[in-house]
């Protein structure tokens, strides 16, 4: 028997966009799947459709918005209660090659020191430019990104697993004892920089994150507005500060994060070519207060 693997799909008001996940993970060729979705109480009717459409899914409901944190957490604790060897996230706006499973499973049942893989990820709307092929850190400045970033793929990244400092959550596939041992999503994040944050406990617990090149998977994330909106620019303020906090990066990386926002709110206050900026300006210094109150989990109306 091959090991078995819990998939957790979190829905937010996402219907279509789940939908279409949810069948391209009934053409996954991997033999030992449970697919969890995990409704943070959209409301909108998407639980009756993901019920008609695939009854043989696993569907909880959490009755309410717990984030991608705690959404995420409540299908890791089922999957781990249930005897899952391995639990996966996976955004709702994906769509999985049906042998992604199979490729990441072998790799991770070869090499016990891995811990948690990742995919190649692609843009839907550019399906061979790269959205993420693994993430690094630069702790000196407190930085995060996605490696090969809008990069056509010309196999530049080869094809057996790399190291890398962390795997987006978009797409994340960790061993039993890992979750076990690293603990789970912290929900003080509510979202962003929480898979980030959890791959550094799981390096630090001793095991080895890697990015699967030849495990493909699609993402529909806009390769042209990459813009961050208000909601979204609010979560990255604050948790980059809350990240570093957390890991115990040092003083010198919050500071350099530390001056770097109080340039950019500079520059958006002064420069005239910024104006349609200064919204996000406020945004920033929100976030910043209540970062430096305690005040975390989801942003307040």
């Amino acid at each position: 028997m091959r090991p078995a693997v819990s998939i957790i799909v979190l829905n937010y008001k996402g219907c279509e966009d789940t939908l279409a996940c949810l069948r391209s993970l009934e053409h996954l060729t991997y033999p030992n799947v449970e697919v969890i979705v995990v409704d943070n109480d959209s409301g909108d009717g998407s639980v009756e459709a993901f019920r008609e459409a695939h009854p043989g899914v696993k569907i909880i409901e959490t009755g309410s918005n717990l984030g991608f944190t705690g959404g995420n957490n409540v299908g890791i604790r089922h999957a781990l209660k249930h005897g899952a060897d391995y639990v996966m996230l996976l955004n709702n706006d994906t769509i999985a090659a049906p042998d992604m499973v199979d490729v990441m499973v072998e790799v991770m049942e070869a090499d016990p020191n891995i811990g948690v893989s990742g995919p190649m990820i692609y843009y839907y709307s550019a399906p061979e430019t790269i959205w993420s092929a693994g993430g690094a850190i630069d702790w000196s400045r407190g930085t995060t990104s996605m490696v090969g970033l809008n990069e056509p793929d010309k196999s530049q990244f080869g094809l057996h697993p790399r190291p890398v400092d962390f795997v987006t959550g978009c797409c994340l596939l960790a061993r039993r004892e890992v979750w076990e041992q690293a603990g789970l999503l912290d929900e003080k994040f509510f979202m962003y920089y929480e898979e980030t944050e959890w791959c550094v406990r799981a390096s630090r617990a001793g095991y080895q994150i890697v990015h699967v090149p030849m495990a493909m998977l699609w993402h529909k994330i806009s390769i042209e507005s990459r813009a961050a909106s208000p909601r979204t620019h609010y979560y990255m303020t604050r948790n980059r500060l809350l990240f570093l906090n957390r890991t115990r990066a040092g003083y010198k990386p919050l500071l350099y994060t530390f001056i770097e926002y109080l340039r950019t709110m500079v520059s958006w206050s002064v420069r005239a070519k910024w104006q349609d900026k200064r919204p996000l300006r406020d945004v920033m210094l929100r976030a910043i207060r209540d970062y430096s109150l305690g005040r975390f989990g989801p942003m307040l109306v």
